[in-house]
Order: C-alpha cells, then sequence, then structure tokens
C-alpha cells in the first residue's frame, strides 16, 4: 500500500551487546537468535517489532516490522523488546548498552563481521572501506523512515528533512566518548561518520543532501555519481544499491520513504521517540508551509546547511546559530540564537500538537537538561577513569533496562 506525507513511520533502534560485567563489547548477536529462532537466522519477526543484525556481531536492530500508523505506544513496543533480549542475554552474562557508540572499544580489535546471511554484501564493505574503524563497527544509531506517495511529496519532504538535518545533533547528540576519552565533538559518532566512506567522498558528502526533488534528477545526479566512482572497486556491483549512499537522510525509492539517519541511539526508547516525535512534528510545519514556503526551503545550498550542521555535530546544544535567514525558516525573528534556544522556541510553536503530548516530560529533558551527551559528561567530568566511565555506561545500561532517562545531574 502506498502511504503519503505523515500517514505511516518506520523506527529503527540499534544496540550493543556488552558483557554484564565488564561492558566490553559481545558479538554474540547471531548466539541471540540461534537461541530465540533455533537457527542462525537474520531477521526475527515479533508482530509489530522485529530483530535484525547489522554489519558486526555485536549489534542488534530492533525495528518496527511494518510503517506505524501512529507513533503512540511505539516507545512501550520496544521497551518490551528490549527487555525481552536483556532476559535472554542474561543466560551469557550480557546485556544490552546504548548511546550511539561504545566509549572504549577499540574496532581495530574487537570487530567481528556478521558471518551469516547478506555476508557478501558486509565483505564487499570491508573490502572497499575497511570496517574495522569507530565509524563501521562503532556506531548505533536511529533511524526514522518517512514515506512519500509521489514525486511532488518526495520534493517536498526532501526539501524539509534537508533543512531539520543541521539541528537535530542538538536533541540526539549521545556520544561524546571514544577510545576512552573524550572526542572533539559532542556527537562523536556523527564526526567520525562523515570520514568513514573517504575512500569514496561522493559516498557520504557533506552529509547533507544535495537540494534534488524529484527521482529521475536524484537517480541521475546523486546515485550515478556515486555508482560510478565505486564502479572500479565494485566490479560486481554488489553495492550499486541505494543503501550505498550514506547521507544523513537517503531516498529509499523501493520503499518510497525517505530514511533519516543521524540520531544517536538514545539511554532508553522513551527519549529515542520523544526525539522522532518532535522531528516529524516540525517536518509536517514545514511541509505545510507554516513559517517558509516551498520554493524558500528548496533553494537552500548544501555547503550552508552542510556548514551548519558540522557546528551542531562539534558543539552541540550550545552551538551559535547565527543565519537570521535560517532562523526565519522556522519562524524565529532573531539574529541568532543557540541549536538549544531553537528547539526552545519550535517546541513552543508545535507543543499543542497531538503527537507530542505523551513526549513531553521527555522533551522538557532534552531541552533544558540537554542532550544525553551533555549529561553524560556532566557525570564522567572531562578527564574520567576507566571506572568512572565504567559507573555512568553501567547505569545507561540500567536506564535502557528500566525505561528511563539520564537525569540532567
Amino acid at each position: 500500500m502506498t502511504l503519503s506525507l505523515f500517514q505511516g513511520f518506520g523506527v529503527e533502534l540499534e544496540y550493543m551487546v556488552v558483557a554484564e560485567g565488564s561492558l566490553d563489547v559481545m558479538p554474540i548477536v547471531d548466539e541471540l537468535f540461534l537461541q530465540y529462532a533455533g537457527s542462525y537466522v537474520s531477521d526475527i519477526e515479533r508482530g509489530p517489532l522485529s530483530w535484525s543484525n547489522e554489519l558486526v556481531a555485536h549489534v542488534v536492530e530492533l525495528k518496527t516490522t511494518m510503517p506505524v500508523g501512529t507513533l503512540d505506544g511505539v516507545a512501550a513496543a520496544f521497551q518490551r523488546d528490549v527487555q525481552e533480549i536483556n532476559r535472554l542475554l542474561a543466560g551469557s552474562d550480557a546485556r544490552l548498552l546504548p548511546t550511539g557508540m561504545h566509549p572504549w572499544m577499540d574496532p581495530s580489535k574487537e570487530t567481528r563481521l556478521w558471518p551469516h546471511d547478506n555476508d557478501a554484501i558486509y565483505k564487499a564493505f570491508d573490502r572497499v572501506f575497511g570496517c574495522s574503524g569507530h565509524g563501521w563497527s562503532n556506531l548505533q544509531s536511529a533511524h526514522l523512515n518517512l514515506p512519500f506517495a509521489n514525486d511532488a511529496e518526495f520534493g517536498k519532504l526532501h526539501a524539509a528533512i534537508r533543512l531539520i538535518l543541521p539541528l537535530i545533533p542538538a536533541l540526539s547528540a549521545s556520544t561524546p566518548f571514544m577510545d576512552g576519552k573524550l572526542g572533539g565533538a559532542l556527537d562523536q559518532r556523527l564526526a567520525v561518520y562523515r570520514t568513514n566512506s573517504k575512500r569514496i567522498p561522493s559516498v557520504c558528502g557533506r552529509v547533507i543532501p544535495e537540494p534534488v526533488y524529484t527521482r529521475a534528477t536524484y537517480e541521475r545526479d546523486l546515485l550515478g555519481r556515486i555508482y560510478a566512482d565505486i564502479a572500479p572497486l565494485d566490479p560486481e556491483g554488489i553495492l550499486q544499491d541505494e543503501f550505498l549512499n550514506a547521507r544523513g537522510a537517503i531516498a529509499r525509492f523501493g520503499r518510497g520513504s525517505i530514511e533519516i539517519r543521524i540520531i544517536d541511539t538514545q539511554e532508553c526508547p522513551a527519549a529515542d521517540l520523544a526525539i522522532i516525535a518532535l522531528v516529524v512534528t516540525t517536518l509536517e510545519d514545514l511541509v505545510a508551509e507554516r513559517w517558509s514556503t516551498g520554493r524558500e526551503q528548496a533553494g537552500w545550498p548544501t555547503e550552508r546547511l552542510a556548514d551548519l550542521y558540522d557546528r551542531v555535530v562539534a558543539e552541540g546544544d550550545l552551538a551559535v546559530i547565527d543565519d537570521p535567514e535560517y532562523l526565519r525558516t522556522f519562524g524565529l525573528g532573531v539574529e541568532k540564537a543557540t541549536a538549544a534556544e531553537v528547539w526552545h522556541a519550535i517546541l513552543e510553536l508545535v507543543v499543542g500538537a497531538p503527537r507530542l503530548q505523551q513526549h513531553l516530560p521527555a522533551l522538557s529533558i532534552l531541552t533544558q537538561g540537554g542532550p544525553l551527551a551533555r549529561r553524560i559528561v556532566r557525570r564522567t567530568g572531562q578527564k574520567p577513569k576507566r571506572e568512572k566511565l565504567h559507573e555512568v555506561y553501567s547505569e545507561l545500561s540500567q536506564c535502557l533496562s528500566q525505561g528511563r532517562m539520564l537525569s540532567a545531574s
């Protein structure tokens, strides 16, 4: 069935499997699936939600089996499956760990690619890009899939998504640590993400997609360039598919949707769905031209948006947005504002939306206490020892199992 704008939502959340005591990564997702299904499968359908493997064997993905017509109740469904997976993992002295990045994993030593179904694709990625690195084997994200029914809807949705991408890390950054110490960005996962395909720069571009608003131009100008660039390294064409595109939002024409990929996994599904609900509500108002026209939205050049995005990846909620034209696009009549202030203002404009009501407590923590990365650093300090990191990330694992957010202090 073809869905039009905002008639359905696909949500995917990724988690690490770690040892119960040490919190070191454990590449046993295949054994988890064997325990549940009786064979080495790549997907397990459990009614509203399904479980899937990812590139590496220590990451499990939970996702809506089919697009859902409402976000109500989705967080609770994910929470139930998190608890079920933790119950199964307990027999292996393992548990799930949230956030978008393991704080001390050494991917050069600890990466184990998924060895079962789809392994030809994973081996091809590894051969071309080398997947034993943070941007490949140490990242967990929440993906949001939004439908479109035709070219006109695709163009409107793509223009709006391009505009909101620079602001998302101010809400969702959850990865301040890498290699056991603070990284150079508040959202270190995204800082690494933009370099993980540097061998073929067109695969990721500037993360912000180019201003193309029809399927024909997208496939010719964007995907066509990527496929041509990788062809000498992928003579069998294994990777020449829509999934190769690594921008922060990618068109999935085969599904009739655009997938937003830059949201870091949070400490519990309630936090993930609060961010997703606010992003969806803001996009809906952009598409409806509440604050700016479609022509104005479509005209934004990639480089200008990418510069804002890079700033927010580095500084998160404290990044200063000093482009008044960009701020006016969201209905803000100021010359400059921090990214946190922008989200405060947007939330005030959309707070009455029905889909936000159950998420207001979580959004209050996110907009007042800061993104999870900011709250983590408040707990750990700037130069924590491994023991302190272990203490805080143990609490984050408890937050996941209990379905609660990390407090702001």
